[in-house]
């Protein structure tokens, strides 16, 4: 799923959260420590997209959604990174709150709504800008 462009993982991540219950810090925790106990290209610094998809796809696997976020480094080098959060904490992340701009995230569906998972853009997009998507840096 790692190699998917941009938007079609996006939309794939959103059907798979769609009818989950929010995942919370606990199993969160768990599942992402099961995913870096297994994989050394998840546990290792260019890691971060195929870490956040496989911890998504194990809490979903028991029924629960955390939010899974892709976003950028607020101050030079550039770099993008994806983490997943959970309880309104980033999981496993060494980085401290803010270090990250949020591009999107996609969390469970909001009550009452049972055609889908809620996506989340943040900001706008400049003139002759893009959407940052699909970088595997952290």
């Amino acid at each position: 799923m790692a190699k998917r462009p941009p938007g079609q993982l996006r939309k794939a991540m959103s059907l798979l959260a769609k009818g989950s219950r929010p995942a919370g810090e606990r199993l969160t925790t768990q599942s992402r420590a099961a995913v870096v106990a297994v994989s050394i290209h998840c546990s290792g610094p260019q890691g971060c997209l195929p870490r956040s998809i496989a911890t998504a796809l194990l809490c979903r696997a028991r029924g629960q959604w955390p939010v899974w976020c892709v976003g950028v480094r607020r101050h030079p080098p550039f770099g993008a990174h994806a983490w997943v959060e959970a309880e309104g904490v980033a999981v496993g992340e060494g980085h401290p709150a803010g270090y990250y701009s949020l591009l999107y995230a996609v969390g469970r569906a909001e009550e009452g709504d049972r055609d889908g998972a809620a996506v989340e853009d943040v900001g706008d997009v400049g003139p002759g800008e893009e959407r940052l998507g699909g970088v595997e840096g952290s």
